[in-house]
C-alpha cells in the first residue's frame, strides 16, 4: 500500500476550528461494510445501531496544557515549548520539542510566567528540535505541576490556526478523561455527552474504559512512499483487567465492540491473544494499521474524518475497507463535513 493512495482534495473551509456547540450533535456519517449503504445522521442518533451488551471501548486519557511560550535568557528571544513527557519526577526532567531548535543550546536558561515565575535549564539535545529540560522549582511535586501547567495552554493540533480559547479547556478534553498524559485529544470520544453515556446505559451497553496517552506521532508527516517502512511513533497504553473481562464476556457473546477511537484499535490490537481475546497489558505501542488487515478484537468503530496522507485515515480504510472509505471520503467533502479533531463523526459498522 502506497502514501499516494491516502491523497485526497480538503478544501481548507472543511477544517473544522471550533467544536460544535453540543458535543453530540455533530453531523455523523454511518457506514455499512456489508451492503455499502451510507447513511447521514446525527452523531446522537447512533444509540439506533447498537443493543444491549454492546460494549464500547474508550480511551480515558486526559490532555494536560502541554504549550509553552517563553523567554531566552539574555536575548529574550520567545521560544515555544511543547511539553511531551516527563522523565523524572524527582529531578523536574521533560522532554520538550522547542520552536525555533536552532536558538537553543545546551546550557540555555528559559524563563515563563509574566514574573518569569518558571525557569529551565536545558541539559541535552535529542533530536533537531528535541531537547531535554530541568526545571529549577523548589517545592513539592504536585505543587511544581500545578504552576507548570497554569502556564500552559491546550495543545490543539497546529492546523488549528487560532488562539486557544478558554472553552478549548474543556471541549478538547472528553468528559471521561481520568489518566493524564496526552497531548493529542481522542478526538472520538469527544462527541460522547453525559446525556448520551447515560441513555446508552439504560439500553443496556457495557463501557470499557483503556488508557493510550496519545502523542504527536498521530501528525508527523510520513516520508517514504511505501508503507511498510514507516516507523509509527510509540503511546503508552493500560489495558487493565477489568476492561479485559468486559471487552472478553462481549466478544463470546457476539455482540458489537466498539471503538471508540483510532487510538482504542491500536492499543487492543496491540493486547490480544492467540485467541483473538484482549488481555491486560502495560506498555508501549507502536502499531501501524493500514490496509489490508484482519483485525481481531474491535466489530465497530467511530473516528472522525481525518487528513490527507494522516496514519489516522490509513487505520480508517483498513477497517472499513480501501475503497468503501475513499469513496465516503468523497461524499462527506460533497456534503461539506467537517474535518479534524473538532470535525464531525463516522460510524463504521
Amino acid at each position: 500500500m502506497k502514501l499516494s493512495k491516502f491523497k485526497f482534495n480538503l478544501p481548507p473551509e472543511l477544517l473544522a476550528f471550533y467544536p460544535a456547540e453540543n458535543r453530540d450533535e455533530s453531523r455523523l456519517m454511518v457506514i455499512h461494510r456489508n451492503t455499502g449503504q451510507i447513511e447521514h445522521k446525527i452523531f446522537k442518533e447512533l444509540i439506533q445501531y447498537f443493543d444491549e451488551q454492546d460494549t464500547f471501548v474508550f480511551n480515558d486519557t486526559q490532555v494536560f496544557p502541554a504549550r509553552l511560550f517563553g523567554n531566552k535568557e539574555k536575548t529574550g528571544a520567545k521560544i515555544e515549548v511543547f511539553l511531551l513527557r516527563e522523565l523524572n519526577e524527582d529531578l523536574r526532567l521533560w522532554d520538550v520539542l522547542v520552536d525555533p531548535a536552532r536558538k537553543i543550546r545546551i546550557g540555555n536558561k528559559l524563563y515563563f510566567g509574566e514574573d518569569d515565575s518558571m525557569v529551565a535549564e536545558v541539559i541535552d539535545n535529542t533530536t533537531s528540535r528535541g531537547r531535554t529540560l530541568r526545571f529549577l522549582y523548589d517545592g513539592p511535586h504536585e505543587e511544581f505541576k500545578q504552576a507548570l501547567y497554569a502556564l500552559g495552554e491546550m495543545p490543539l493540533p497546529d492546523y488549528i490556526q487560532r488562539k486557544v480559547v478558554p472553552e478549548d479547556s474543556e471541549r478538547y478534553q472528553t468528559i471521561f478523561a481520568k489518566n493524564e498524559g496526552a497531548v493529542i485529544a481522542p478526538s472520538a470520544g469527544l462527541h460522547f455527552s453525559r446525556e448520551l453515556m447515560k441513555r446508552l446505559e439504560i439500553k443496556g451497553c457495557e463501557f470499557a474504559f483503556i488508557t493510550i496517552h496519545s502523542g504527536l506521532g498521530n501528525f508527523r508527516e510520513i516520508d517514504v512512499e511505501d508503507l511498510t517502512k514507516h516507523k509509527m511513533d510509540s503511546e503508552q497504553v493500560f489495558i487493565n483487567e477489568e476492561a479485559v473481562k468486559i471487552v472478553n464476556k462481549t466478544k463470546d457473546n457476539n455482540k458489537q465492540i466498539c471503538a471508540v477511537g483510532s487510538s482504542v484499535v491500536r492499543a487492543t490490537e496491540s493486547a490480544m491473544t492467540t485467541g483473538g481475546h484482549l488481555k491486560e497489558y502495560t506498555g508501549w505501542t507502536n502499531k501501524f494499521i493500514f490496509p489490508p488487515y484482519d483485525f481481531s478484537v474491535v466489530t465497530s468503530l467511530i473516528t472522525n474524518f481525518h487528513l490527507p496522507l494522516s496514519t489516522m485515515l490509513m487505520q480508517t480504510t483498513a477497517f472499513g475497507g480501501y475503497d468503501l472509505i475513499m469513496d465516503a471520503y468523497k461524499k462527506a467533502v460533497a456534503e461539506k463535513y467537517r474535518f479534524g479533531t473538532y470535525g464531525d463523526a463516522m460510524l463504521i459498522l
